[in-house]
C-alpha cells in the first residue's frame, strides 16, 4: 500500500479511538450523574419525610373554625342572604362586605356545602371550593404569571421542558378555571389590580378564559390536539364569584358591583364575642372567671382578636399549672398587645338634660356607633358676630379628581349652618343672639348629614332650655326649611342604637321601610319636618325593661 493510504487508515483509526474514548467517558459521567441525583433524590425524599413528620399543635383560631352552618355565631341576617343567593336553582355572584373576623370566610365555605345538597343546584356534590387572597394574587403586566386568570407558557420561557424544546405553548390554568363548577372565594378583592379586575370581568360573561400566543398556529402539525382546542375555544371557566372586602361598597369597581348580590356582615355583638370565647376555651379545657371573661370582651373587635387573645391567656394560665384563666392573665395579655378599650357612649337613664342626645353614625363597612351631641348656648356679647364653636367633626374635605383637588366644607360642617337657619321659626330669640359650642363625642371625627337633627335638637333644647328624653336617640338630614330627609346605612346604625342599650329613637319618614325587622325592644318615631321632631323629644317614651343577660363562670 502506498503512504497516503497508510496515513488515512492510522487517521482514522485514532479518530474512532478517540470518538469511542469521549462516548465512553460521556456514559461514565451521565451514569455518575444519574447516581448523584439518585442519592440526592433519597436525601430530599428523607428529609421531606421527616418535615412532614414533624407537625406542631393545631392553632386554636383553627380548631374553632366552623364546619357547619349551626357553628356560626351571629350573622343571622347575612347567611339567609347567603343561602337565598346560592341554595337555589340559579346561584347569584356576591360581594361580601364587613370587618375581619366577623366569620364571611367560614359562612361561604358553610353555605357552598349546603348548596351542594339543595335540590334543584347546578352544584355537583365535588363542585370546588377555590380561595384566593386579592393582597397576594400577583399581577404580570407581561402575561407571564397570573394565578386569578392564567397564562400562556411559550417556549422562550418553559428552558428545556418537554413543550419549550418542541416549540409548543402551554396555556396554564389559573383559578378561575380551577373553581370550573363551583366557588370561586376572593378574600380582600378590593386589593385586586383594575386589569385583573377588568380580565375578570369579560371570564364572569363569557364563562370561558380564552388564550393568546405569538407562538401558535392552527396549522402547526406539532401542538397537540388539546392544545388547538384550548386556544380555539377556550379554557372552561363557569363559576360563581364571592368577594369579601373590608372596604367601603363605593371604594369597589362599579363594573363588578353591578354584577353581584351585595351582602352586609355586621360587626359581632358582646354576647356573640362572648359565645365564641367559651367555645375556644371549650377546646382547650380551660375555665374562666366572670370578671376576666367581661374585661377582654371589653377590648376586642371580633372573633379572631378574641379567640387570639384567648388563646395566648389561656397558655399562660397553663404554664404557671392553672385551669382556669384569671383576670391576672387577661390583663398581661391587654397591657402586652397595647389593646384599646371599646369606646362605648354613657347612657345616662334617669337623667334628662338640656342640650344633649345621642346620634347614630357609620365609622366603617357595617359598622356603626352611638355619638352624644352636647351643645352649650351662651349670651353673645356681640349679637352681630356670635360665635359658633364645633369639636369632635371632620370641618373640611379634599376632592380629589384627574385635573385638580378641591377642598370644601365638609357635609356636616354644612349641616350645622342649615340647621341654625332652620330653627328661627321655633326659638322666640334669635339663633345669633347666642354664642354656641356644638360637640360630638366620639372616638372618630363625625362627617356626613345624618347628625343634622341630632344637632338641631341639642341646640333647640340649649337655648329653650328644654330638657331631652334620657332615651333618645335620633338621625335625620334637615333642610333649610325644616323638612327631615333620609339617610344611608340605616340598618347599620339602628343596630348600633340596639346594642348600646338604646330604647326610643327618631327616624325620618323616608327611612319608614328601611327598618324592618327589628324587635319590639325599640320604639321607633317617624317624623316629617322639625317640629315634629322638637314635639317627641320632650316627651318621655314608654321604657319598655330591657333584657339583662348574666354571664356564668365557664365550665370546663
Amino acid at each position: 500500500m502506498s503512504l497516503p493510504i497508510v496515513l488515512l487508515i492510522v487517521i482514522q483509526v485514532l479518530f474512532m479511538l478517540i470518538l469511542s474514548a469521549y462516548f465512553v467517558s460521556l456514559q461514565k459521567s451521565h451514569r455518575h450523574s444519574q447516581q448523584l441525583l439518585r442519592l440526592d433524590a433519597q436525601k430530599e425524599r428523607e428529609k421531606l419525610a421527616k418535615m412532614r413528620s414533624i407537625a406542631l399543635s393545631i392553632p386554636l383560631s383553627e380548631k374553632i373554625r366552623p364546619q357547619r352552618l349551626s357553628e356560626v355565631v351571629g350573622q343571622q341576617e347575612g347567611i339567609r342572604a347567603l343561602r337565598a343567593a346560592l341554595c337555589g336553582a340559579h346561584p347569584q355572584h356576591i360581594l361580601l362586605y364587613g370587618p375581619p373576623g366577623v366569620g364571611k370566610t367560614a359562612a361561604s365555605r358553610t353555605v357552598m356545602e349546603e348548596a351542594k345538597r339543595s335540590r334543584g343546584t347546578p352544584f355537583r356534590y365535588d363542585a370546588p371550593f377555590v380561595e384566593l387572597d386579592g393582597t397576594s394574587a400577583r399581577f404580570d403586566e407581561r402575561g407571564i404569571a397570573d394565578p386569578l386568570i392564567g397564562s400562556v407558557h411559550d417556549p422562550i420561557y418553559q428552558g428545556a421542558g418537554a413543550y419549550g424544546v418542541a416549540g409548543v405553548p402551554h396555556p396554564k390554568a389559573g383559578a378561575v378555571t380551577k373553581a370550573h363548577g363551583g366557588i370561586l372565594f376572593i378574600d380582600e378583592i378590593g386589593e385586586l389590580h383594575p386589569m385583573q379586575i377588568n380580565r375578570m370581568l369579560k371570564v364572569l360573561e363569557d364563562r370561558k378564559v380564552h388564550f393568546e400566543s405569538a407562538y401558535y398556529h392552527e396549522h402547526d402539525p406539532n401542538i397537540p390536539s388539546h392544545i388547538h382546542d384550548i386556544f380555539c375555544h377556550g379554557l372552561p371557566a363557569d363559576f360563581r364569584l364571592i368577594g369579601a372586602t373590608t372596604k367601603r361598597p363605593e371604594d369597589i369597581s362599579p363594573a363588578i358591583r353591578s354584577r353581584c348580590l351585595e351582602i352586609f356582615f355586621r360587626p359581632l355583638s358582646d354576647d356573640e364575642l362572648v359565645i365564641i370565647a367559651k367555645a375556644a376555651l371549650k377546646k382547650v379545657q380551660m375555665s374562666i372567671e366572670d370578671r376576666a371573661l367581661m374585661q377582654i370582651i371589653g377590648y376586642v373587635q371580633n372573633g379572631r382578636d378574641c379567640v387570639n387573645s384567648l388563646a395566648m391567656a389561656a397558655s399562660l394560665a397553663s404554664t404557671q399549672g392553672k385551669q382556669c384563666v384569671t383576670l391576672q392573665e387577661i390583663q398581661f395579655v391587654i397591657a402586652s398587645s397595647q389593646r384599646e378599650k371599646k369606646i362605648l357612649p354613657f347612657l345616662r337613664n334617669d337623667i334628662a338634660r338640656i342640650g344633649c342626645v345621642f346620634a347614630l353614625v357609620v365609622i366603617g363597612p357595617s359598622q356603626g356607633m352611638v355619638v352624644e351631641v352636647e351643645t352649650v348656648a351662651m349670651r353673645s356679647q356681640d349679637p352681630f358676630r356670635p360665635k359658633v364653636t364645633t369639636g369632635g367633626i371632620i370641618e373640611e374635605v379634599e376632592q380629589k379628581d384627574k385635573r385638580q383637588a378641591l377642598r370644601t366644607k365638609s357635609e356636616i360642617k354644612t349641616a350645622i349652618d342649615t340647621v341654625l337657619t332652620a330653627l328661627q321659626p321655633f326659638i322666640n330669640r334669635k339663633t345669633r343672639d347666642y354664642d354656641l359650642h356644638i360637640h360630638l363625642n366620639g372616638s372618630f371625627p363625625v362627617e356626613g348629614a345624618s347628625a343634622g337633627l341630632a344637632i338641631a335638637l341639642t341646640v333647640y333644647s340649649a337655648i329653650m332650655q328644654k330638657p331631652i328624653s334620657p332615651h333618645l336617640a335620633v338621625l335625620g338630614a334637615v333642610s333649610l326649611h325644616g323638612a327631615i330627609g333620609p339617610v344611608a346605612e340605616i340598618s347599620t346604625k339602628i343596630r348600633a342604637a340596639k346594642q348600646a342599650g338604646i330604647t326610643h329613637l327618631i327616624v325620618p319618614e323616608g327611612n319608614r321601610y328601611d327598618v324592618m325587622g327589628f324587635d319590639e325592644s325599640l320604639t321607633i318615631e317617624y317624623v316629617i319636618n322639625l317640629e315634629q321632631a322638637i314635639d317627641l323629644m320632650v316627651q318621655e317614651p314608654k321604657v319598655r325593661q330591657r333584657k339583662v343577660i348574666s354571664i356564668q363562670c365557664t365550665e370546663k
